[in-house]
């Protein structure tokens, strides 16, 4: 007899719908798709009573937290009802989540397990807009801005939305296999999983615009150049600087040096190719200008955790391949 684990969401007023809907229909695909009958999905609510999403859907759960069964993975999501929490449901959370085999929280939905001491001296993420404010609030949490997950013992925590997916898939593989996990994105059409510490966003938006021109264009002639000889001192030529001061002004600008960010411009040059082409790990090694194979599959490694081999294999949609 398969031994069920119950996935118990907490719903509150002005959650995700994502956040909500996304784990779950991964974890129901496991039934729905391969017959296994490991979980079981429940909702609550603190009274029992229905629930509006943020964008206005209307939720209707299984139960109130009180009569909810003992949950073996306890979800909680994001949404704007994290701001300002009901003090019932910090308490909830605090005396019942620790009985929990296991604790995910996706997006802002951190913030309530932060709220609750859950995360106290652990690694966590949130989404990326909202890093800053989780580390801030509670100093206590070592917040990790990059990943779309963190798992940290029996706590896990995710970036933005769609991230919950990718870690409701992760779970599935922990607990099944990486068959079944890939069983469920295949109907979901989520073709494959994001590494954990997959970056939450791309290098043009992990950093700001600069605001004086030439340091502006040169942001985006990096993207669109990823091969060229991007060190400081040709980047401050075509930029009419010293190279001084154009690493100083960049800096200032951007907030991050200019060769981390032609790093992440080519990381993620290299990854999309890897996504979107069939050409060898050779070539677009030389196209994303790491000039060979090793140097590139170092970045990866340091960046993301896997090979570019290894990347491909779990990230490129079976349609490219």
């Amino acid at each position: 007899m398969t031994h069920r684990r119950t996935v118990l969401i907490v719903l509150f007023d002005d959650v995700q719908s994502l956040d909500v809907t996304g784990p779950a229909e991964v974890f129901d695909g496991v039934g729905q798709w391969t017959g296994d009958a490991t979980y079981r999905l429940r909702t609550a609510t603190l009274d029992g009573g229905p629930v509006r999403t943020s964008s206005g859907l209307r939720l209707v759960p299984d139960s109130a937290l009180h009569d909810a069964p003992a949950p073996h993975t306890l979800l909680v999501p994001g949404g704007d009802g994290t701001r300002d929490p009901d003090p019932r449901l910090t308490a909830w959370l605090r005396e019942h989540a620790p009985r929990a085999e296991r604790v995910v929280s996706v997006c802002s939905g951190a913030f309530l397990l932060a709220a609750a001491g859950l995360l106290d001296g652990r690694r966590a993420t949130t989404h990326w807009a909202l890093c800053a404010t989780l580390a801030a609030r509670f100093p206590s949490v070592r917040v990790e801005p990059d990943p779309i997950y963190v798992r940290d013992g029996n706590v896990v925590t995710s970036a933005g939305v769609t991230a919950g997916i990718d870690l409701a898939l992760a779970l599935v593989e922990d607990d099944l296999g990486r068959e079944t996990a890939l069983a469920v994105a295949r109907n979901l059409v989520v073709f494959l999983r994001r590494p954990a510490n997959q970056t939450q966003f791309s290098a043009p938006l992990a950093v700001q615009t600069a605001s004086r021109p030439a340091l502006r264009d040169i942001q985006h002639w990096v993207v669109e150049n990823p091969a060229a000889d991007l060190s400081v001192e040709a980047l401050a030529a075509r930029a009419g600087l010293s190279p001084r001061h154009f690493a100083r002004a960049f800096h200032g600008e951007t907030g991050m040096t200019p060769g981390r960010y032609v790093d992440r411009v080519r990381l993620e040059a290299a990854r999309r190719q890897l996504e979107d082409t069939g050409d060898g790990v050779e070539a677009v090694s030389r196209a994303c200008g790491y000039g060979t194979p090793e140097a590139m599959r170092r970045a990866f490694v340091r960046t993301l955790g896997t090979s570019p081999a290894e990347y491909r294999r779990r990230f490129r949609p079976p349609a490219a391949a």
